[in-house]
Order: C-alpha cells, then structure tokens, then sequence
C-alpha cells in the first residue's frame, strides 16, 4: 500500500494540520496519536474487492485502524462503515473500535478485514458525498451477486443495467452481452440478459455518479435492503431470523419480514445466556399486552453480538451525539460495558453540511468511464431534527419509562400522500398539502406509518426526522409515476411516465398499507398463523355475528370520541361557542360515550369467554350475545331522550354558525383534522344510525337461533326493544339525514345564499353531459324535490362547484332525445324557462335520472305550485351560461380526472360530490340512506394485483368509501378508497387466489384483493360493498320514507 501521506488526507481537504480521518469532528483537532510499540500488518479488503495492508501498534485501538482506511479513501463520511471480520468461533463481528486490535484478533496474519457498510440509511439523499454513494453502490453490488439482496427479476434487471451503465456507459448490445458474459451480478443472470439490456437502453446520458444514485434509489425500497439476518427460534421453537435497522428490530421468516418493534415501542433490549429480550413500552389500549418478548439464538456470544449492533444502530440512527463512557465502579461490574463509539447520523449530517471540502477526484475501479473530477452536489436538502440521548445500561439497552403513543401526540408526518397508479396498482407517497383523510380520500392518499419516539429518560429523536427516513422521496422520483399527477389545485394534469430513480422494487411501492401492520398483540400474523386462528376460534355462525357486534360497536365508539374528546378540546372551551350549544351537544353526547363504553367492555369480556382465551372449562355457558344485547338495549332505553335531543344539536349549530363567523371557522378547521375523517355533521348522527345497526343485528341472530337455543329468547327480546326504540326515532333521523345532506351540499356549492330552507327534500347528485353550442360538457347536476341545479367544478382552492343555472321543476317535462340529437342516453327538460339536453355516461344512469327527475315533478306539483325564488344568483337568461365558465376546466383536465382521484386540496377537496365528479357517477338520497344501514368493520387482508403478500388491516366500511387503519385503536385512518364507480366481485381462477373467502374490487385498471376471515363476514363484506357499487330499487326507499321537511 502507498504511504497515505502521498495524496492529500480527508483531515487535510479540511484544512486541519496533521489530522487524520473522520476522527476530526473540528477542524484541527488531533486524533488519538499510534500507540508506541511493535507494528503488526493488518490485510483489510475494500469494497472494490482491492486488498490493502495498513501498519499498526500492537497496542493501538480498533479506532485507530479505521481512520487510517478512511484516511487512505479520502472518505469524510466513514461513519456509516465499519471493519467486519471472521472471529475464531467462525462468527462474523464488527471490529470494535474501542477494544485493543490485538485482543480482538488471534491471528492477526491469517485475518482478512472487510470494509463494509455498516448503517444503511433509509434515505440515500442523506448521503452527502459521490464518493459515499460510490461506496454503497458497490456493497449493493455485492449483497445482489451474493444473494443477500432479494427481489423479483424485473427489479433484479433494473439494478444490474445501472450498475452496466455505470461500469461501460451508454447501451451498445454487442459490448452488453460481452460484459455480462464475464460478470456476474446475480443468480441465474443469463436468463435476465435480455430484460437487462432492454432497461439499460433507457439510462443514455447517465453519468456514473447518476446511476450510482438511481441505483440506490431502487435497492432502497426493496425489503431486504441493508438486512442482516442472525438466525434464532421463537417460544415454540418456530426458525426465525432477527434483523435491525434505522426503525428498530425486524423478525423475518426465511425471506419475509413477517414482524417490526420501533424503537418508540421498545423500552429495553437485553439478552441472557441464548436468550434475546425485547421489552416492549406498555400499552394501556391492548388487553393482551405482552411486556417481554423472547427469542432462542445459537448460543450467547450469538446472542451478545446481535445486541451490540442493536446498541449501534440505536445510537447512530437516534441519538443526538455519541453516548458518554459509564463511570467505572468502584467494587463490581455487572453485566457489559459496551457502549457505541462514533459520531452519530445526526452528528454526520451536520458537520459535512456545515464544513466546505475541496473536491477530490477518485478512481471507479471497474468502470471504464471517465470519472467526473468532481463530486456530485447533495440532491436534497432535508435537515433532521435534533435527536437527544438516552442511556444505555448493563448488558442491555433503555429506551425510556415513558410509554409513547403515537396516536396521541401528533407525531404522524402530514406531508404524504398517495397517487393512483394505473399500471400496478400499488400506492405510492407523493408531497401533498397538509390535510386530514376525508370523506373521498383515496387509498391511495394516506399518512405514513406512525414511527416516533417515546420520551423517557433520555431525550430522543422527533417524529419528524422519523418520518424523513420513511419518506420514499418526490413526485418525480417515486416509483412508476403514473400518467396522471397532481398539482396543488387538486387537479390532475398529464405526464409522461417514466423509468426514473424510482421505478419499483418488487412491483411494489412503500407505504403504510404495504408495509407489514401489528396486529392487536403488537405482531404480523402471517397466512399461516391466520389459518391456525381461524382453525382454533369457534366457527358457529352466532360467533361471527356477535364479532361483527363488537368490531362496529368498537368504530362506533371511536365515533363517538370524535365529539366527546377531539371536538371538544379543539372547540368546546373556545368563546365563541354559545354555553347553550355547548351544553346541548355535551350534556347528549357525554352519557352515550360512558354508557357504550362499558357496553364495549362488557362485549369484550364475552367474546374473550367464548374464544376460550379465558375461563376455558365453563366457556360452553358463555357462547352467546342475547343477554348482553338485551341488559345493555334496556339501558339504551334510559337514554331515550338524550337520543331525541341529537336533531336539536344540528340544528343548533348551524344556527350558532350562521351567527358567529369565528365558530363557523373553527368547525371548518376542525373538519380538516385527520380525526373527523368524515363531515363534521354526520358524527352527530351516529347514535341514531346505531339502533339501526343493532336492529340488523339481532335480526341476523334471531334468524340463525332455532327456537329452542338458549340465547334465542334473550335475543328476540332485545331485538323487540331496539325495534321500539328505533321506530320511534326513525321520523327524526331520516328529517336529520336530509338536513345534515342539505348542510354539506351547502358546503360543496357557491353561489347559492338559501339552498336551507323548510320542505326542501335532495334527491340526486351526479354527472350529465350538458349540450350546448360547444357540444357535451361534463356538469355536477344536484336534483332536488323543487328545482334542479346544474354546476361545473370551479378552479378555486376550495374545489367547490359553481352553479351555472337552475331548473324550478313546477311544469317541467321530460323527453328521451337520443333519435332526435344522435347522442347516447340523452334526454331533454323543457322548462318554463329554458330547454337543456343531457346525456348520461350510460343507459342504466339514464334511467335513474329520468325516475327520480320524474319522481321530484310529480312531488312539485303537488306541493305549493311555482317557487317563489330562484336560489342564488344565475346568469342572465339572455346570457349563455358556458359563457360565463371562465372557471373551467380544460379537456385534458377533465380526461385526466377520470381516471383517478385528486390529492385533497385545502376545503373540501375529495367529497362525495368530488368522487361522482371524477368518476362520472350520481348517486342518491336513498343511497345516503342505505348506505347508513350498511356500515361495517373488522380484520381484512389486503393484497394489490401484482403483489404476493397479505397485509392485515383494520378497515372500516362507511359513507361510501373504505378506510384503512393499522388497528382498531389508531385516532385516524391511513387510507381510504371510495367504492363509487368501483365493482366487486369473486377472483377468477386465471388470477392464481388460491385463498378462501376473497373477494375483488376494480374499476378500470385497479384491482385490489381482499380476504376475510370467515363464510359470515365474508358475505357481509360484500354485501356491504354491493350496497355502495350499485344503486337501491326505487320501492325499497319509498318504503322507506315520506317525505319530512324538516
């Protein structure tokens, strides 16, 4: 090796006199000096697979080697690296940097240290150097060739033609297969060379350094990136590896990461003898908390070396500087005093950022490209909060006392979103507005998962820096960009799809939804571990009807939270709220959330008993729900009048809100947190929505129990009660559904002063084609029992409609036109005062629209003759109103839409309003209505159409949509996906499910899977879905209702 004085040091490009390394946290600060004594040659090889010798003192610390092969690189950000080996147990271990050489290495001649990386990032643009970049290039060239680094071929191909194009340049076939011939990238490559070179023909122009970054890009996303697995077996002896990384512990089997504990859950890591502990923060929300999780490995020094580089990765990912030493005791030690040396990510990221370098060139080992001479500029500028220390202890690691919630304290990134991606189906992240998921927001706009810190002893990281190292990065940079992407009007302008540094892994895109979820124990359950469960539980059908009672009883108390506790503290204390609004809506809604509380409770408790996870012996006694149904509906029927008072709670908001500006933007405001994932006014309905719930309940119960079932006459009693209850509120309710609809449409609409008023009933909303002298043009029509409005979407940031004219429907007619103007499923109303011709996109629409329009004639003329007033200020009658439509949208806006849902934009962004707009759709009152019946929730597996794993999620059906959570216990949800537009049905064959109870949704090219858990909610799953995919007959609501005014 040459002298490393010969070319110029990483201490010197800083301008520190005789420095040496990274060593040097300021400049001119001396590392330690080489210990006096006997020099040893030390073989390390680097990982362009060259071998160097470095001379060192027998006597000199692991640290003093490590500088030198920094120095020796010119490398500034060394401390993502480190010196592995192979130790006379045959165990691979990290030289530590503290400990003497000479006492860690036996055999020092025959030993053969490897420079490798130690820390792997979550984000490569933290990497702030070319030369490191370089460097992580080649370690990811190595875990591929050496099978360490998984994936599917297609990601396997894109990864190897950056590495071609970094190594020979632009794509030039005959050179290609002469290159692959003699290097070998992965397994099986000869069967990849053609997927290869068609990849590597789209990266013309890019520079080593380029594709260095693309590579990185692509390997980051991929589940086993950075992954070392130590082999270890779990309490029932199950084979499993355990991982770290930048998150926390990882459990994989084989392959699959199948489990996660971040670090904000995990209080203390320890291990003895074989025995690997995890102690997990207590969660007051889990019933079945577990506190300390276990895990068999090979032997102790296994045990002992898996903890150390825990310790490491802790440290340097979460720490805000180097942990100091521990001072010596004066009588005894116990357990290790292992303690992580160097400076922390924090501490890395900051001083090179802070420090300016001189450029040094260096030389690519395998590429034949001409290097750049300089170093490539940092792609991103993201600076992570300060993280704090925090202790570590014995032969173990603390995490803090304090227990974290992530649900609680805010600590969810609010800046990511999801777009829809038409070719694979899989979500990805996008920068969005900061925004809460409502009420049509996609599945494919979520938050990410949840990954901050506890505060405990010691001070640790914010969820914000968390939140950087799950950020997948860009728009432009996200995997299979789609041909539709979004501004920040919420609309959706065309774009070329390209391959770019974020093409995806795995045909997968990173995000909540796709990453692995815990489950209630804190833990991903498998298919396997689910067809055990599903195996062990009871299978009677009574068992999945009183689960469906407890999993909806538990979304209705969240509900409810919504106003006893978010609403509350965001309003309830502020002056501006009237003390008689506060106490109507407290004084109501505060002795429902106590009451279904223990109701919940209570539930819980039997389905514990009958499960058998508790009192076993006598659970035969406990397999029923009646008696619990009927205890609790009696004392439903105490609250009667608090129930009766919920009408008075609309109405005394809106009428507080028309008074005072302040609250009216505070409720606004309060709209757009992540909590009130639906309008505002539909929380306030919710109690009188679940009598109906129970009703259907117990109606399923009491069909199923033959007679002479002990639980029969407890359930026929309760359903006689709640179908007391529910017929004497049910005037109220569908008055308060229709008011609540008339409020929200109120919201979605400009230009109209009085669209509230008594005896005004909505009836439809949707898309026509309007025809006019610029031929069909997309436009939201809204039908009520008095007039028809007709809107198109504004380019305000709002996103509300616009309402271009209005149709009174007092001597109205109606006429199908398709002979007459050649149009498709058109039809012309002849008004008093003015003729429009529609279309609709299809002839079942159609005819929904002519029944119902037909239906709300029929109703005008029965009521009081001709409206007095129109309802907002319309064009002139001499004025056309497209010319007035200097809001509107352009073509290739409206085509783009189509296809797929905006990103929520400030205000009323993705309503349901939005989603018929989008996918040219209507849907009615009598939809509203039965879609108010047709709530559910629970455990569902989800899969995307070109993905192989399941994930579990708690999802819950209403308004509509489904939305996503990691569990019942999360505030908010992930995700959602409106369902209007979509289709569900069975997977065929051809599709390869081979799994039970499955069912698909799709509408154009997104496809998702979903999997339930039984025949039960299987049915109930789709029945469900079914109800929000296609419209109710005509008779069903008539049969349903009379007309209210409210």
């Amino acid at each position: 090796m040459g002298d490393p004085e010969s070319r110029p040091t990483a201490g010197q490009r800083l301008g520190a006199q005789e420095s040496m390394g990274i060593s040097t946290l300021e400049p001119g600060q001396r590392p330690p000096s080489m210990p006096p004594g006997r020099h040893v040659s030390i073989k390390v090889q680097m990982l362009d697979e060259t071998e160097e010798v470095f001379e060192v003192s027998q006597r000199a610390p692991g640290k003093i080697l490590f500088d030198l092969v920094c120095t020796h690189l010119n490398l500034i950000e060394g401390d993502y690296f480190g010196l592995e080996y192979q130790d006379h147990r045959k165990m691979t271990v990290w030289l530590d940097l503290l400990k003497p050489i000479m006492k860690q290495l036996r055999r020092p001649k025959h030993t053969v240290l490897r420079f490798v990386v130690k820390f792997f990032p979550p984000d490569h643009a933290q990497l702030l150097e070319e030369l490191t970049r370089y460097l992580f290039a080649l370690q990811i060239k190595q875990d591929l060739a050496a099978g360490r680094l998984t994936c599917n071929d297609s990601s396997a191909a894109l990864l190897v033609s950056h590495i071609v194009q970094s190594e020979i340049g632009d794509f030039d076939e005959a050179q290609n297969r002469q290159h692959l011939r003699k290097n070998k990238y992965i397994p099986d490559q000869d069967i990849l060379v053609d997927k290869i070179n068609e990849f590597h023909r789209k990266h013309v122009g890019q520079t080593p350094a380029e594709s260095d970054y693309q590579l990185l890009e692509i390997a980051r996303r991929l589940e086993m990136y950075g992954i070392r697995l130590h082999p270890a077996k779990d309490r029932e002896g199950t084979k499993l590896n355990l991982s770290v990384a930048h998150t926390g512990i990882l459990v994989f089997q084989g392959h699959t990461k199948i489990n996660a504990f971040n670090w904000s859950k995990v209080r203390k890591l320890s291990f003895k003898r074989k025995r690997f502990l995890i102690k997990l923060r207590p969660d007051l929300n889990q019933s079945n908390y577990q506190d300390t999780l276990e895990f068999l490995m090979g032997s102790r020094d296994c045990c002992k070396v898996f903890w150390k580089i825990c310790v490491e990765y802790h440290a340097f990912f979460r720490l805000f500087e180097e942990p100091k030493p521990k001072p010596k005791p004066v009588l005894f030690s116990r357990g290790s005093s292992f303690r992580f040396s160097g400076r922390t990510q924090k501490q890395v990221i900051d001083y090179v950022r802070d420090s300016e370098f001189k450029k040094i060139p260096f030389e690519r080992k395998h590429s034949k490209i001409q290097s750049n001479l300089s170093l490539s500029p940092q792609p991103s500028e993201r600076r992570p909060e300060v993280p704090k220390q925090v202790s570590i202890t014995s032969a173990s690691c603390t995490f803090g006392d304090q227990p974290d919630s992530p649900a609680k304290t805010s600590r969810l990134p609010k800046d990511t979103g999801f777009v829809e991606d038409t070719a694979g189906q899989q979500p990805h992240h996008t920068p969005s507005s900061r925004r809460s998921p409502r009420e049509g927001q996609s599945a494919e706009q979520a938050e990410e998962e949840p990954d901050a810190v506890g505060q405990g002893k010691g001070q640790q990281l914010s969820g914000k820096r968390q939140s950087e190292h799950l950020s997948t990065g860009s728009m432009t940079n996200s995997p299979r960009l789609s041909e539709t992407s979004m501004n920040s009007q919420g609309t959706l302008a065309t774009q070329k799809q390209i391959l770019s540094p974020g093409l995806s892994p795995d045909a997968r895109q990173p995000s909540p939804l796709t990453s692995p979820l815990l489950n209630d124990a804190g833990c991903v359950r498998t298919d396997d571990e689910d067809e055990v469960r599903r195996k062990r539980f009871p299978t009677d059908k009574a068992y999945f009807i009183a689960k469906e009672l407890l999993t909806t009883e538990r979304t209705y108390l969240k509900d409810l939270e919504v106003i006893t506790m978010s609403f509350q503290n965001a309003i309830g204390k502020d002056e501006a709220m009237p003390e008689s609004l506060r106490n109507v809506i407290f004084s109501n809604f505060d002795p429902l959330y106590k009451f279904h509380t223990g109701f919940l409770k209570e539930v819980e408790q039997r389905l514990a008993l009958w499960e058998g996870r508790s009192n076993a012996h006598i659970k035969g006694d406990y397999q029923r729900i009646g008696d619990v149904m009927l205890k609790n509906i009696q004392g439903i029927k105490q609250l009667t009048s608090h129930l009766q008072k919920h009408s008075e709670v609309l109405l005394e908001l809106e009428r507080a809100s028309r008074a005072s500006r302040k609250l009216e933007v505070l409720c606004r405001d309060f709209e757009m947190q992540k909590v009130c994932y639906l309008p505002l006014n539909i929380f306030f309905l919710r109690p009188l929505h679940r009598l109906m719930h129970y009703k259907q309940i117990l109606e399923r119960l009491c069909k199923h129990y033959p007679p002479t079932h002990v639980d029969f006459r407890d359930s026929r009693a309760a359903l006689a009660d709640i179908s007391e209850m529910a017929a004497q509120l049910h005037g109220t309710m569908i008055k308060m559904e229709n008011f609540q609809k008339l409020l929200e449409l109120k919201k979605d609409l400009i230009g109209i002063e009085n669209l509230v008023i008594p005896g005004r009933e909505f009836i439809r909303l949707g898309c026509l084609s309007k025809l006019s002298g610029k031929g069909l043009q997309q436009r939201m029509f809204f039908l009520f029992n008095d007039v028809l409005l007709y809107t198109s979407r504004g380019m305000t940031a709002s996103n509300q409609f616009k309402v271009h004219g209005q149709l009174p429907l007092y001597g109205m007619t109606i006429r199908d036109s398709e002979e007459e103007w050649g149009v498709p499923h058109s039809f012309t109303l002849f008004g008093q005062r003015q003729t429009v011709v529609v279309a609709a996109s299809c002839a079942s629409e159609m005819e929904k629209w002519i029944d119902d329009i037909k239906m709300a004639i029929d109703l005008a003329e029965k009521c009081n003759g001709p409206s007095s007033d129109l309802l907002a200020t319309s064009p002139p009658e001499n004025k056309s109103p497209e010319d007035s439509t200097l809001d509107q949208e352009s073509e290739d806006d409206l085509s783009a839409s189509r296809t797929s849902l905006e990103r929520q934009a400030p205000h009323r962004g993705n309503t349901t309003v939005h989603v018929c707009w989008h996918r040219n759709t209507s849907v009615s009152m009598i939809d509203f209505s039965i879609a108010v019946e047709n709530q559910l929730s629970g455990n569902l597996l989800r899969k995307f159409k070109n993905s192989n794993g399941w994930q579990k999620l708690w999802v819950v059906f209403t308004n509509f949509s489904l939305f996503f959570y990691k569990s019942y216990q999360d505030d908010y949800p992930l995700a959602s996906l409106p369902l209007l537009g979509y289709s569900v049905t069975i997977p065929s064959g051809s599709e390869n499910i081979h799994k039970d109870y499955v069912f698909k949704l799709h509408f154009k090219s997104h496809v998702y899977y979903f999997r339930s858990e039984s025949e039960y909610t299987f049915e109930r799953w789709m029945e469900v879905i079914r109800s929000a995919t296609s419209s109710a007959s005509r008779a069903r609501i008539l049969n349903r209702k009379d007309s209210h005014p409210y």
